[in-house]
């Protein structure tokens, strides 16, 4: 009986020791809080700070400073913002980060910022829907130079019980320092097609995703420094480096693909799309090989005239045999966008050499809001 009592007064003082010894629970912070009328609260705990600054200039929030509380958090209410996905950070006595309390990352090579989602009254055709949903997964494949190369593949509705049906394949390329990740945790690819496949507005497919720097991905598998960015888009560099991935792609990757997945391994179920970057090295690609991919895909991106005539004379000297090539031939660009004016020049070239394409212009920069647009615009088109 002595033993049971000193064992329980043993654990009441280990509990008590073990009690003083916890530092101090800070207040729970809930950021970003998302207001019924379409206002966001940001919050962020940081008692010692001396200043926080709310960073969503695509919200228009640039630099805007919050206000500190009693118990040491952070916080400041903006909008009501118009209903999309945005990106934001904190900056923290000068230093940029991320929001702590905030799981939902924008994929990047560099700085990841967090995300808030503004929903419409009505669901968008990017939002989570009851309807039947495909599938994500993550690939690793025997890349260029001997690397190893990363994929994010969607797969439709119904791919894993129809086992003997095969499908048109989209590849899609995010722009400069964006992953393989972020068409679908961004661009949210795959629940637009989940809807769009629903209502019956685009044809079934397979979406491959790849990593658009496979120089970067060689470096890091080797020890060696990442290569720093490249200055100009359509110098001798960049040039080099979108060779490698069209390289990476064309070698590479479609055959993994037409060996691992049900694809319909033709041209007229090929379809190449990206943006920014990616965008340029899909017009790359595709015009150096017109035999693999029927429908291409340009947003907010394109090839200057004097490289067109350099480079692509396979394209503009016979526009009668392009334009049964390319089944569609699509350019989208936002008129705030720092590329309109070079694409608007490539569109008009075009234009001059009779080459037929399907032009979108809206609103807005060179921002994943409007790749969105784009991608609603052209995934209905595809394969039909």
């Amino acid at each position: 009986m002595k033993n049971k009592y000193f064992l329980i007064y043993f654990g009441l003082i280990l509990g008590a020791f073990t009690a003083q010894g916890q530092a101090p629970r800070g207040p729970i912070v809930v950021s970003p809080k998302v207001n019924p009328d379409k206002t966001v609260t940001f919050s962020y705990l940081a008692p010692n700070a001396t200043s926080v600054l709310l960073d969503g200039n695509q919200f228009g929030s640039a630099n805007v400073p919050m206000t500190k509380g009693e118990n040491g958090v952070w916080s400041i209410t903006v909008g009501p913002i118009k209903p999309d996905i945005y990106p934001y950070g904190f900056k923290v006595d000068g230093v940029t980060i991320s929001d702590p309390s905030n799981t939902y990352l924008f994929p990047n090579e560099r700085f990841k910022a967090s995300l808030v989602e503004i929903p419409s009254d009505s669901p968008a055709i990017y939002a989570l829907q009851n309807v039947p949903h495909g599938s994500i997964n993550y690939e690793y494949y025997p890349s260029v130079e001997s690397s190893t190369g990363t994929l994010v593949v969607y797969t439709p509705p119904g791919y894993n019980k129809e086992t003997a049906k095969k499908y048109p394949v989209y590849y899609l390329i995010s722009g400069t320092t964006d992953t393989e990740e972020t068409f679908w945790k961004v661009g949210k690819v795959n629940l637009m097609l989940d809807n769009m496949i629903a209502q019956g507005k685009a044809k079934p497919m397979i979406v491959v995703m790849p990593y658009g720097n496979p120089l970067a991905r060689i470096a890091e598998q080797t020890g060696k420094d990442k290569p720093s960015d490249v200055m100009s888009r359509d110098g001798e560099d960049a040039l080099k480096r979108m060779k490698l991935f069209e390289t990476d792609l064309i070698t590479k990757v479609i055959p993994y693909v037409e060996k691992n997945y049900r694809v319909i391994a033709n041209r007229d179920n090929r379809a190449i799309g990206g943006f920014s970057r990616g965008g340029g090295q899909t017009l790359r690609t595709a015009f150096n090989n017109v035999d693999k991919f029927a429908y291409v895909c340009s947003y907010a991106s394109y090839i200057s005239p004097a490289e067109m005539d350099k480079s692509f004379t396979n394209i503009t000297e016979n526009p009668v045999k392009t334009n049964k090539d390319f089944k569609l031939l699509f350019s989208g660009i936002g008129t705030d966008d720092f590329l309109y004016k070079g694409t608007t020049e490539w569109e008009n070239y075009l234009k001059e050499k009779k080459i037929k394409f399907k032009s979108y212009v809206t609103d807005g920069g060179h921002t994943w809001m409007n790749v969105k647009k784009y991608l609603n615009e052209t995934l209905p088109i595809l394969f039909k």
